[in-house]
């Protein structure tokens, strides 16, 4: 009768293959698992490089920014410089003084050129509203219409933008009277 009782007990070989995956469907439920890891480790890597790239660009973006911050401030430095080599020097110290004034305005000016600094032409060019701004506007015939006939304060571009527009007096032609004949 033990031997009845064990046999009852033992489930019949259809009813195990049926409750448990097969080796084959394991395999493929591994495989599918790999594949989908596989696939967030690709995107995390991604996600991470595009972080990194982000981070840099931003860090940069700061750096030129600060950067321009600091030579917007020494701006005024670099204009007193300008207007103190246009005084007269009417005595030998003063001529001694103006050629010390000279050279730390350019070692100064090549400084700033290095690291990006351009100034704006204004003298004589054409008027540009995106470069110049105009201060004053004179009649005169003497010049083209819209030529920029005196810069009162240099402008300046850093690494392509610009810092400072220059400011000028514009040259326009004096309006013609085309009714007023006597």
């Amino acid at each position: 009768m033990k031997d009845e009782e064990n046999i009852s007990r033992t489930p019949a070989p259809e009813t195990a293959t049926a409750a448990e995956p097969s080796l084959e469907e394991s395999f493929k439920k591994l495989q599918a698992e790999r594949d989908s890891l596989y696939d967030q480790l690709v995107r995390r890597q991604a996600d991470f490089e595009n972080y990194r790239k982000r981070a840099e660009r931003d860090a940069q973006g700061f750096r030129e920014r600060a950067e321009a911050d600091l030579i917007l401030a020494l701006l005024p430095v670099l204009d007193a410089f300008e207007r103190a080599l246009r005084a007269p020097n009417n005595t030998p110290q003063d001529e001694e003084y103006r050629k010390g004034v000279e050279l730390i305005y350019k070692q100064l000016l090549d400084s700033l050129l290095l690291r990006g600094l351009k100034p704006v032409k204004a003298l004589g060019e054409l008027f540009d509203p995106y470069l110049h701004h105009a201060v004053e506007r004179i009649e005169t015939e003497e010049l083209g219409d819209r030529e920029v006939m005196e810069e009162l304060q240099r402008g300046y571009t850093f690494k392509g933008k610009l810092l400072r527009p220059a400011l000028v007096k514009v040259a326009v032609r004096p309006a013609t009277s085309e009714g007023n004949s006597t």
